[in-house]
């Protein structure tokens, strides 16, 4: 049997997210398998793979913060918010560095946000790119509405007159089609996203990603040896440890952890806690209970 865990993908330009979560499932000879955060066909990068068991801590370790760097052309606007979509505008006019510099400024911090319509963004059970399609042909859709997001770091790597290489730190969620867009409208002039590649994800860097090639070469046994252990997922996370077997028991029957049930009490108790077995082994993930002082699990893996 396959073991659980998280496979790090470097995923190559041209497939979707879908795409290399199929071809894993091959590679892998598994069934149950996702990806943690969607990159768009161009996109290139770090892209996590849950495996077995761990597709169940998927919408937690999407959770995490994201790092990028993307190339911003300027002069043209498109569709699709890419270099790839279809033209809309046109322009001559081009930023001198001070000028981006002021406009970058302004998408710094937390600021509202609106997805491209040509994005995976769920819309009342809906992907966003096919209600697009449905308005281009005369349909009625609702279309992506504004959310909150953070850039905790956006920086300029390069600029030469043409393009400019950003960096990038910034929460789930975050669209950097939008941010070449909406920077692109700041300074006058269109913008569109030329390149990206995401250099983290959570906490899955690219020094331990597979190029996507070795996924598809590898055997079951190499693939295996590059799993992201599965009781290490999420070690960011404060740690309590159950004091015994009867104590995991409880846990698996939906019953609240009681302080007593620990080897050691939190207090205060934290959002988000891993729960651990008497031997070290990832049992699951727990939030403050109803009663006070109490853990309750959100997610049960054992």
């Amino acid at each position: 049997m396959f073991p659980d865990g998280v496979l790090v993908v470097d995923k190559t330009q041209g497939p979707t997210s879908h795409d290399v979560v199929t071809l894993a499932r091959r590679a892998l000879g598994v069934s149950r398998i996702g990806h943690t955060g969607t990159l768009d066909p161009m996109a290139t990068g770090v892209l996590p793979l849950v495996v077995g068991r761990a597709t169940r801590l998927a919408q937690f370790l999407t959770a995490g913060d994201k790092d990028y760097e993307a190339t911003v052309a300027f002069g043209r606007t498109t569709d699709t918010y890419d270099a790839l979509g279809k033209a809309v505008t046109q322009s001559d006019a081009r930023p001198d560095r001070d000028q981006l510099e002021a406009a970058v400024t302004k998408f710094r911090g937390t600021f509202e946000q609106t997805p491209p319509a040509y994005s995976a963004k769920n819309i009342d059970g809906t992907r966003s790119y096919e209600l697009a399609r449905k308005m281009k042909t005369g349909g009625v859709a609702t279309l992506p509405k504004a959310v909150i997001v953070t850039a905790r770091q956006l920086e300029i790597v390069s600029f030469d007159g043409e393009t400019a290489c950003l960096r990038m730190s910034v929460t789930a969620g975050f669209y950097v089609r939008s941010l070449a867009h909406d920077l692109g409208a700041a300074l006058g002039m269109g913008a569109v996203l030329a390149a990206l590649r995401r250099t983290r994800s959570g906490e899955f860097g690219l020094e331990g990603a597979v190029p996507l090639a070795d996924v598809l070469q590898s055997s079951r046994e190499t693939l295996a040896g590059w799993l992201v252990p599965f009781d290490g997922l999420l070690a960011g996370l404060p740690s309590v440890t159950l004091r015994g077997p009867a104590h995991v028991e409880r846990v698996k029957n939906g019953l609240e952890v009681a302080p007593e049930d620990l080897l050691a009490a939190v207090s205060p108790l934290p959002e988000l806690v891993r729960l651990l077995g008497p031997d070290g082994a990832l049992v699951g993930l727990a939030k403050p209970g109803r009663t006070p002082g109490f853990l309750h699990a959100a997610v049960v893996l054992a």
